[in-house]
């Protein structure tokens, strides 16, 4: 609830309240988006790894 405590919903329901629209993504690209994010994850990983060595 916000401060108002509004209880109705409201009525866009495409957009994704506070989000700016310069980080909102297309449905379409979340798959890529992922796979990105995974493959960032992976590499900090290994090279956490490396410096353990």
């Amino acid at each position: 609830m916000g401060r108002d405590d509004s209880t109705s919903k409201g009525t866009n329901k495409r957009s994704l309240p506070q989000t700016p629209k310069n980080e909102k993504i297309a449905p379409n690209k979340m798959r890529e988006e992922i796979a990105n994010e995974l493959n960032e994850l992976h590499r900090l990983v290994e090279k956490g790894k490396s410096k353990k060595l």
